[in-house]
């Protein structure tokens, strides 16, 4: 098959055809420190290219899980020992704007570690994810693993959706597109659902230790 890439994917085909798995590697790897460049796209489009048999799947997957880390944590460490100046003073640059960052830290703040692993699959959350755990002060290994899953399972979905949908990818990419806006607010649902029950467990609690 020698275009595999279907619809929007198509301007991709000169670049994974030419760069192949460095071309995963370096999209993934950049935009996941916060520059706003297609890395879930050129995932797909890689899922596509192993489908008809151009990569392998398994180097994909790998390759992708292992620059969706590393972007990240190079992420954190320009929030964490660059701090919010640094972001102020060059995040324009790649469209990080001081209010786009703030509206990413304030929701951080509210839905704490899990949200490293939801954001994956937001995007702009997904771009900014290592950068604000940084600023926030959130611990690198608490980071480091709610990370590593998200990372896992963001791979995992979309390099065996495209590998199994082949020319199908981009009907089902605007199916679960569509739906990606009720990602951060079913994660508030759910917070605050567990903060309701712990606060009624503890006033039970408090209720039968009373004398």
């Amino acid at each position: 098959m020698a275009h595999p890439l279907p619809g929007p994917l198509a301007h991709l085909e000169p670049l994974l055809g030419h760069y192949g798995y460095w071309a995963v590697a370096g999209v993934i790897l950049v935009e996941d420190f916060g520059v706003p460049i297609p890395g879930e796209a050129i995932l797909i489009a890689a899922g596509v290219f192993a489908g008809a048999g151009r990569l392998d799947i398994v180097a994909v997957a790998l390759i992708a899980f292992v620059a969706a880390v590393m972007g990240d944590n190079i992420g954190y460490l320009i929030g964490r020992y660059g701090g919010r100046a640094l972001v102020h003073r060059w995040g324009r640059y790649v469209f990080l704007t001081p209010e786009r960052f703030a509206r990413a830290e304030a929701f951080f703040a509210r839905h704490g570690g899990k949200i490293v692993t939801v954001a994956r699959f937001v995007d702009g959350l997904r771009q900014v994810n290592g950068i604000v755990a940084g600023t926030t002060g959130m611990p690198w290994r608490r980071f480091l693993a709610f990370n590593a899953l998200g990372a896992a399972l963001w791979v995992g979905l979309w390099a065996t959706l495209a590998y199994a949908a082949g020319d199908h990818i981009t009907e089902i990419y605007t199916a679960v597109s569509r739906y990606q806006r009720w990602v951060p607010a079913g994660l508030g649902v759910l917070v605050a659902a567990v903060v309701a029950r712990h606060l009624l467990r503890r006033r039970r609690r408090r209720r039968t230790e009373r004398p």
